[in-house]
């Protein structure tokens, strides 16, 4: 994912909009590219941080975003586990076929 292409998908990842392979590319994009973390942070303080500041709510901005990037880790993660799983379940199936159909036919 190049630089442009991660600073467009900003809105989405703050939207919690970005999910699987694209979520993916973001978070790693951003974890190994110091600008653009840079300005996703910009852009969160500009949203995250105005909202809590309108509503006179304390917070700490490097901690809520540390914790969505922790969030979308997480996500990704079980993403990553849920389809290992569902290609386990599709290879056990198409191994049962086999089986079914070796005993019909006597093979």
């Amino acid at each position: 994912m190049t630089c442009k292409e991660a600073e467009k998908k900003i809105p989405y990842f703050l939207q919690d909009e970005l999910e699987g392979r694209k979520l993916a590319e973001f978070v790693e994009h951003i974890e190994n590219c110091p600008e653009c973390e840079e300005e996703l942070t910009i852009q969160f303080l500009v949203t995250a941080g105005m909202g809590k500041l309108e509503e006179g709510d304390d917070f700490n901005l490097q901690k809520a975003l540390l914790m969505k990037m922790e969030g979308a880790r997480q996500k990704i993660k079980i993403n990553r586990t849920l389809r290992h799983v569902l290609f386990c379940l599709e290879v056990a199936v198409i191994v049962d076929i086999i089986i079914a159909l070796c005993i019909v036919f006597r093979l």
